[in-house]
């Protein structure tokens, strides 16, 4: 990749870091997909035991890639978004891939495609994580900036994502225990 090509693409990503999500962090400041990607690629590398048998520097890829789309689209919460809004979303960002040199945009696709299928441990790991990744990030969050809905879908949310791992299952089962007890505190 030649440096202004480089430059190009990073202006296009950058703007995660102004894409806030319906997500606030512990101080009350809404979180950017750029922040949500990072701490994701944080705990795929932190996993890296619990999973021998994936390459999870590819989960990390995926982690880092995923929400690249909402850099053209903005973050619309999983619960609200539609099928009119992932065709908008995947439109505009294969757009941006094929724009890319041809071996990052090559393997950009690969990763998308494996995504988007969902039947490599990979995929099923990553796609986990970032449900998690939003559980967890509410648990942290002050419990006014959930939405009316959150306080229901929380409980459950993911739990149709990790049922392949023990591990992640183990984990989900953590974060539902950290909802419960904040929803607890609130009647208190």
């Amino acid at each position: 990749m030649q440096p202004r090509e480089l430059l190009k693409a990073l202006q296009i990503a950058e703007r995660l870091k102004e894409t806030t999500r319906h997500c606030y962090g512990a101080n009350g400041r809404q979180e950017s997909v750029a922040e949500h990607s990072w701490l994701m690629s944080l705990i795929a590398f932190l996993l890296k035991d619990e999973f021998p048998e994936a390459d999870m520097h590819k989960v990390i890829e995926m982690c880092i890639i995923h929400d690249l789309g909402e850099a053209f689209t903005g973050d619309i919460p999983t619960f609200c978004k539609t099928e009119k809004d992932d065709i908008k979303e995947e439109t505009l960002l294969l757009q941006w891939v094929h724009s890319l040199p041809k071996n990052q945009a090559k393997e950009m696709l690969s990763l998308y495609h494996e995504m988007k299928q969902q039947q490599t441990i990979e995929s099923k790991i990553y796609k986990a994580i970032d449900s998690l990744e939003a559980l967890i990030q509410h648990n942290i969050s002050d419990l006014s900036t959930w939405s009316s809905n959150e306080y229901e879908l929380n409980k459950t949310y993911a739990d149709d994502r990790v049922g392949f791992s023990a591990y992640l299952t183990q984990l989900r089962q953590e974060i539902r225990k950290d909802t419960l007890e904040k929803l607890q505190q609130e009647k208190r």
